[in-house]
């Protein structure tokens, strides 16, 4: 799948809605002909990327003519895959543009959630992603537990919304009740020009126990041997006058107090330096 494998990272919202886009436009060309065909086999495996990220449909092995004429649509052979494929069409076998339609409705879903149509790895509810999130496509104030978490928030709220509202009426159990693809193309670019994405969070790179451990065992060290030059001073102390023992104590709980200090800077700068090394990039 585009969003799971083949990336290191997560595809940023801008990226994702960029493949919707790309994906829909091919959609809406093959619907578009004076012949319209159909697609029957839409899925996100089926989206080829470029180098700049822009989505092109293959494999069209599964692909049919329309229907003609009056027919309202074409019988034929339950094909496809489990997940992507419209009720109605898994039901009667009765094959339209709507049922790609539906199929696109299922992509839109992965992109926003990050997850597979069909997971058997998933909890028993959320195995099928459809019937899983319909609840939350309905209710845009929790919209946020329908989200990719790896996107960590970074993506446009009301472009969010409109990508639910607008698979939510792809997945409706009533093809004619579906919008058109060319429908689809329209409101998907109007939310490649939102712009209330927020900023990027701060990102710590936490350093290997291993690392840790070597960290923390070179800053014991140096307090040892703070402590022991500060033993020493004060053995020079304690062979002199009153005063000037006095005047040693004091340096001796100065240094014994820049000791902390320094083992606190000594861990901070090792840290950081841990945090740029080539190896946590």
């Amino acid at each position: 799948m585009l969003i799971i494998s083949g990336y290191s990272s997560p595809l940023p919202w801008l990226t994702r809605m960029k493949i919707a886009v790309g994906a829909a436009k091919g959609l809406a060309f093959l619907h578009g002909e004076e012949k319209p065909v159909i697609y029957r086999d839409f899925k996100t495996s089926n989206i080829l990327l470029d180098s700049n990220c822009n989505a092109k449909l293959s494999d069209f092995g599964l692909a049919k003519d329309g229907p003609e004429g009056d027919d309202t649509h074409v019988s034929t052979r339950i094909m496809g895959t489990h997940g992507y494929a419209a009720p109605e069409y898994v039901m009667t076998g009765h094959l339209t543009t709507m049922n790609d339609v539906y199929s696109f409705g299922v992509v839109l879903l992965e992109l926003l959630t990050g997850k597979r149509a069909m997971d058997k790895k998933r909890p028993g509810r959320e195995q099928n992603l459809v019937e899983w999130a319909k609840p939350y496509l309905k209710d845009h104030h929790k919209l946020d537990r329908l989200m990719d978490p790896r996107l960590e928030g970074q993506y446009s709220t009301e472009g969010a919304k409109k990508v639910a509202a607008l698979a939510h009426q792809c997945l409706n159990h009533y093809p004619k009740s579906r919008p058109s693809m060319k429908h689809v193309v329209k409101i998907l670019e109007t939310i490649l020009e939102y712009t209330d994405i927020p900023a990027g969070p701060f990102i710590y790179i936490a350093p290997t126990e291993e690392k840790m451990d070597r960290t923390l065992s070179g800053c014991k060290v140096t307090e040892s041997k703070l402590k022991e030059n500060g033993n020493e001073d004060k053995g020079e102390a304690n062979n002199e006058n009153g005063n000037s023992r006095r005047r040693k104590g004091y340096r001796h709980k100065h240094r014994i107090r820049s000791c902390a200090v320094y083992s606190d800077t000594a861990l901070y700068k090792t840290l950081r330096n841990e945090t740029k090394s080539p190896g946590n990039k």
